[in-house]
Parts: C-alpha cells; sequence; structure tokens
C-alpha cells in the first residue's frame, strides 16, 4: 500500500520568512521574465504557474471573473453541500483568528467564496485584494493561490508570499485543503486561512487539513444516519415487495437489500425517474421512488406509476399520499412546500423557479428562497420531483383533494 504523504507546508520549521520570501520573489521575478531562476519553485507551485498561464492569467491583473451578488451567493451556500459542516469548521479553525491576524474562509467547488470570518481589520485587508465574499479565487480568476490550487491539484496546500502568480497578493500568505463528499468522492469546496505574510505558520496547513478531514467525517456520519433513516423506512416495503429488491439513497448507497446479493453502492442511471431501466450489475429493474432515495426491483414486470395524492388548499392537515405497487407512505409538507406542490400539480409541463416565485411571492427576483424549499422538498420526496424545470417526474400521477 502507498502511503499517502502529509501536506507540504511552505516554509520549514524555523526558516526566516524575510529571507525565504526574498528567494520566492527573485525566482519569480525570472520565471516571470523568461530569465534562469537561482532556484526552483516547489512541485505544486511550478505546476499551478504552467496552468495559469496556459489559463491567460495577467500576473499584473489576474482575471475579470464577476463577483456574485448577494442572492446568487445564498443559492451556491444552499447547492454546496458545506452548510451542515460550517459551525464545526469554524469553530475548529476559531484559534487562528483569534488574534486578527488571519481571515477564515470557506469557497465553494468552483472557488467561490461562500463565508468569511475574521477581525474588521483582517477582512478589511481582504476586500482591498477582491477577496470577498462572492468573489472567484480559482486559479483561473487570480492565479496560484490556496483555493484555487487545492481545487486543481485536489490537495491541501500552503502558498507565501511570492508563490502567488499574481503581485498583488505577495504581500499575502494562504493555507487551503478540500473537502470531499463522501457520497462520490468528489471535491464539495476548500476551507481556507489566509493572512498577511508575516502571519505564516509551518503548522497551519497541517491543521487546516486536519479540519477538512473532520468535516469529510461529519458528511460520512450524516450520510449513515440518512441510510439508517431510509433502511427503516425500506424494510417493511421490501419485506411486500414479493422479488428481489433495493433500497439505495440518491447516489446509489444501498440502505437494505431482500433478494440481491449484498452490496455497497451500485451505479444509478444518470437522470433517474420513475420507471423501467437497465441497471448495470442488476439488469432490467423498476424504480420508484421513495422518501430519501429509490426501491430498485430486480426483473419486475409490474405496473411501477406513482400516485401522489395531495390535500386541498383548504384541507386541515396538509398530506402527501405516495403510492405505488409496493406500498404507500405519507409525507406532511409545511404549508409553504404544500402551494409549491400544488402548483407543480397545475403545471405539468414545469414551472421555473422564477416563475414559482411570482407565484407564490409576486417577485420574480425570489429565486433563490424558491430553490431553497425545493431542494429541501426534493430530499423529503426522493425521486418524486424533477428539475430544469421543476415538476413531477415521469411517470407519476398526481391528484390534487382526493382522500
Amino acid at each position: 500500500m502507498t502511503a499517502i504523504s502529509a501536506p507540504e507546508p511552505a516554509l520549514a520549521a524555523g526558516e526566516d520568512p524575510r529571507a525565504y520570501a526574498a528567494v520566492l520573489h527573485a525566482v519569480y521575478d525570472a520565471e516571470m521574465a523568461g530569465e534562469r531562476a537561482p532556484a526552483r519553485p516547489r512541485e505544486v507551485i511550478s505546476d499551478s504557474w504552467r496552468r495559469v498561464k496556459e489559463a491567460g492569467v495577467d500576473p499584473d491583473s489576474g482575471g475579470a471573473e464577476p463577483t456574485l451578488d448577494g442572492g446568487q451567493v445564498q443559492s451556491r451556500r444552499a447547492d454546496s453541500g458545506l452548510g451542515e459542516v460550517l459551525e464545526p469548521v469554524m469553530r475548529n479553525l476559531d484559534t487562528l483568528i483569534v488574534d486578527g491576524e488571519n481571515v477564515l474562509v470557506v469557497a465553494d467547488a468552483h472557488g467561490r467564496v461562500l463565508w468569511r470570518n475574521g477581525s474588521a481589520r483582517v477582512l478589511g485587508q481582504a476586500d482591498r485584494l477582491g477577496f470577498t465574499e462572492g468573489a472567484s479565487w480559482a486559479e483561473t480568476a487570480v492565479g496560484t493561490n490556496a483555493i484555487g490550487t487545492a481545487l486543481a491539484s485536489g490537495r491541501a496546500v500552503q502558498v507565501f508570499s511570492a508563490e502567488h502568480f499574481v503581485r498583488t497578493h505577495h504581500n499575502w500568505t494562504c493555507a487551503g485543503a478540500p473537502i470531499r463528499d463522501p457520497r462520490t468522492g468528489s471535491v464539495l469546496g476548500v476551507v481556507d486561512v489566509s493572512g498577511p505574510a508575516v502571519t505564516i505558520h509551518p503548522t497551519t496547513l497541517a491543521l487546516v487539513d486536519t479540519v477538512a478531514k473532520l468535516a469529510q467525517a461529519q458528511l460520512r456520519e450524516q450520510h449513515r444516519a440518512r441510510l439508517d433513516a431510509l433502511r427503516a423506512v425500506a424494510a417493511p416495503i421490501l419485506a411486500r415487495s414479493g422479488g428481489p429488491a433495493l433500497a439505495v439513497d440518491g447516489f446509489g448507497w444501498v440502505a437494505a437489500v431482500d433478494g440481491v446479493a449484498p452490496r455497497e453502492k451500485m451505479l444509478l442511471p444518470r437522470e433517474c425517474t420513475p420507471g423501467r431501466w437497465y441497471v448495470h450489475g442488476l439488469g432490467d429493474c423498476e424504480l420508484v421512488p421513495m422518501p430519501g432515495g429509490w426501491l430498485v426491483r430486480v426483473q419486475e414486470a409490474a405496473d411501477t406509476r406513482v400516485l401522489v395524492r395531495l390535500s386541498a388548499a383548504g384541507a386541515a392537515e396538509q398530506q402527501v399520499q405516495v403510492s405505488g405497487a409496493d406500498g404507500a407512505w405519507v409525507h406532511r409538507p409545511s404549508p409553504r412546500h404544500a402551494q409549491i406542490l400544488r402548483l407543480l400539480a397545475e403545471h405539468p409541463a414545469g414551472m421555473t423557479a422564477g416563475a414559482i416565485a411570482v407565484a407564490l411571492f409576486g417577485d420574480a427576483a425570489r429565486t433563490v428562497t424558491v430553490r431553497a424549499e425545493i431542494s429541501r422538498l426534493r430530499k423529503r420526496l426522493g425521486g418524486v420531483l424533477a428539475a430544469e424545470p421543476y415538476r413531477f417526474a415521469e411517470g407519476v400521477d398526481v391528484v390534487v383533494g382526493a382522500a
């Protein structure tokens, strides 16, 4: 087994930051001028410089990606999957910002800054660099930096002084580590600690990397809890299924099986909707939505249409009753969620977030709220709802006001 090496700090313990910064400036100036450099930059830095040069990033001004507005930032936060680990990340890295010298940042998988925390003084310094919420710190936007380079390399990285590609960042240091989604292995975003170059410390990178791994562990535990909840719902349904079947979450992780060889995960079709699909390793299957995932019935030819009954607008208690060939379950939505579901029932071809915002609030600009609410609904209703546009999925029949 190959050992995984620890992240490499930019500065070795005991090394003089000012002397090392002077060397880096000489290396940088030579590299930018196409001359022979007095030393070679670290591999992670030279690889990044090559990428950003190929991307055409200007070392004097960086890129020109616009900063997202407040509504766009809120939407990115809701979609990032990072909100669930924000509090422990902030708590575990408080010690690095308590002295007012550093800013703590969480960015999404595209390098967009979604959250910042720090003293007013250091945040003011970050503002002057354009290091604000909504700004892009991908390599293609601002060159070599801990956020963009961690995303591009897939590993924790510390960037110091003139290792930054854009000259205006040379008085800055940053350490960033990617946070991976344990369900897919893909990077959700980056946790980063940045500040003036004189604040560099070799242990900062290890601490940031440890906190990123703790965040991943928390996401893993939350995923296990959701699988346990799905397993509890699935048990009676599988008992009545009458044939081989599995209960899986929306990522294909298996919560329970009946009459099928045990497995940890299966590959779902890319765009799941209720109905008949060929599933790799299982063959012909019927996919039926259930709370938090799918019932996968192997080689069954029964009718797999799903019936959804919505309570009428004036009903004392709002309910969503979902029934199919393998049983039924009930969800009690909030009044707002019930409104959204009735709107989608009235528009079977689907509605955009803007159209729903107009219907609910009389304001097409309230799309962030709509997307967040529907995201919560889809987590509750499994595969019953589809997106782009928002609608009930194929194979779902909807009745409003039925008993």
